[in-house]
């Protein structure tokens, strides 16, 4: 069931390819133009969405910093945006304590991401990424983890590697739902979630299904498994939106996710819809 006291969606994007270069749309012409609060809020009007947490939307790197400054003006507009998940690039190691000094004086920001899903297995995992990650704690910043299952054990080491960061799990880590597989994503999840300090996002299961004819019986047995996993305590619900509209409207995503969760207790389904995210990004 749908919480009565709303949702927090914790992964919203917006973008302007006028403003900022976003590489890695020129693929994908259903996503390349503008998507703005406004666009937002007519996507997920009936859906009771009560706040947002806007995460880093891969524009070129050079720009990172403006693109916070440029959502935090959109949040002038749209209260409900009440945290940032900014780009950083931990890859930098101590080099890095410059860019998070500037983050940390934006407000809104409260956590970071280094899209890894692109990178060898290891990448996360060399000495001067890693103590970037843990300068991470200096500013009481979370982590987003945008990975596929290819990542998973390597993410898992450095989590435990780095105890006092909050570590989130975009997507489910990408498992292969196209293709009906589970395992090996669902074992290396089930490690990964032997950590207390990671969380895994609700979201992304129908893009990495077929866009045009999945059906919610073949994304279930994803997010049992996270269920099974990571518990109602750290799961979190996430839009991925507008991604997502390359396979699903907002509003079949939200009913998508609670006809997973029939026999679900009101507490519980109100710690996935709300109050985890609410936790977590410290809302």
């Amino acid at each position: 069931m749908k919480p009565a006291g709303g949702i927090v969606d914790a992964h919203v994007h917006y973008w302007d390819p006028a403003l900022f270069p976003y590489g890695w749309l020129a693929g994908l012409p259903a996503l390349n133009r503008p998507f703005l609060p406004e666009d937002y809020a007519l996507a997920s009007s009936s859906c009771g969405v009560s706040k947002m947490v806007f995460v880093e939307s891969a524009c070129d790197p050079a720009h990172s910093l403006a693109e916070v400054d440029w959502v935090s003006s959109l949040a002038l507009r749209e209260p409900r945006l009440r945290a940032i998940v900014a780009h950083a690039p931990l890859e930098l190691g101590s080099d890095v304590a410059a860019h998070l000094s500037r983050l940390a004086e934006r407000p809104l920001v409260r956590g970071v991401r280094r899209d890894l899903q692109r990178e060898e297995e290891g990448y996360c995992l060399q000495p001067g990424f890693v103590e970037a990650v843990r300068m991470l704690g200096d500013h009481g910043f979370t982590m987003d983890l945008c990975i596929r299952q290819e990542h998973l054990a390597a993410v898992a080491e450095l989590a435990s590697m780095v105890p006092g960061v909050p570590f989130i799990l975009d997507h489910f880590g990408k498992p292969p739902v196209k293709q009906g597989e589970v395992e090996p994503w669902r074992s290396r999840l089930a490690n990964l979630a032997l950590l207390p300090n990671v969380s895994c996002k609700v979201s992304g299961l129908s893009t990495e299904a077929d866009w045009e004819c999945w059906r919610s019986s073949d994304l279930a047995p994803y997010f049992g498994a996270a269920l099974e996993s990571f518990g109602p305590d750290r799961l979190l619900f996430a839009g991925d939106w507008p991604v997502c509209t390359l396979a699903t409207d907002f509003v079949r995503w939200v009913d998508t996710v609670v006809e997973f969760m029939p026999n679900m207790s009101a507490d519980d389904s109100a710690k996935i819809f709300r109050t985890n995210a609410e936790r977590i990004y410290r809302l």
